[in-house]
């Protein structure tokens, strides 16, 4: 990234791990409480898990894109969602 500071991009960077490590986090709390809500072994922790994982690597890949792209490409996607 051109013309950004070095700490601030070690700063976004450590924001994206604390936003996936809370999006597993998350899951897995919300599986093991259903699971102990509905008396099922493993399966809604499984789930948690999963659906952790998806919504973190999907956040990540969408605040990803600027600093790969720059704003260019922020701007061609508003683009295409207006036609």
């Amino acid at each position: 990234m051109k013309g950004t500071p070095r700490w601030a991009v070690v700063l976004r960077l450590t924001g994206l791990g604390w936003y996936v490590a809370a999006c597993v986090v998350i899951g897995v709390a919300g599986g093991l409480f259903l699971d102990r809500l509905l008396g099922t072994v493993i399966l809604f922790t499984l789930l948690g898990i999963l659906l952790g994982s998806l919504v973190a690597f999907w956040g990540v890949y969408k605040m990803v894109l600027p600093m790969l792209y720059g704003a260019k490409s922020q701007e061609m996607n508003r683009n295409r969602r207006k036609c």
